[in-house]
């Protein structure tokens, strides 16, 4: 079905597969033949042809404290820190280093 339909992420391919089960390859394949664009359709307008409401996909938030992100927040308070004119655990940590 990508063939006929422009897919650019995984949020598409999910709808992808939840329209093929709701309506069926057939339909989909005949809305994508009716579209006059110069292009292969995207998704969202295969939808509005099908008269079809794609639902939220939620994805769960992933959080993964990483050492760079770690390095940026305590930089972060550093320069804060500096402006107030208190110092943090953060920031003396770095110095140290």
């Amino acid at each position: 079905m990508e063939h006929l339909v422009r897919v650019q992420n995984e949020r598409d391919r999910r709808t992808l597969a939840w329209l093929r089960g709701q309506v069926g390859d057939a339909a989909i394949e005949a809305a994508a033949q009716r579209y006059m664009g110069p292009a292969k359709p995207y998704l969202s307008t295969v939808c509005r042809m099908l008269g079809v409401t794609v639902p939220q996909f939620t994805a769960p938030c992933r959080r993964v404290a990483s050492a760079t992100a770690e390095q940026s927040l305590a930089a972060i308070r550093q320069i804060l820190a500096s402006r107030s004119g208190r110092q943090t655990p953060a920031a003396d940590a770095l110095r140290r280093r």
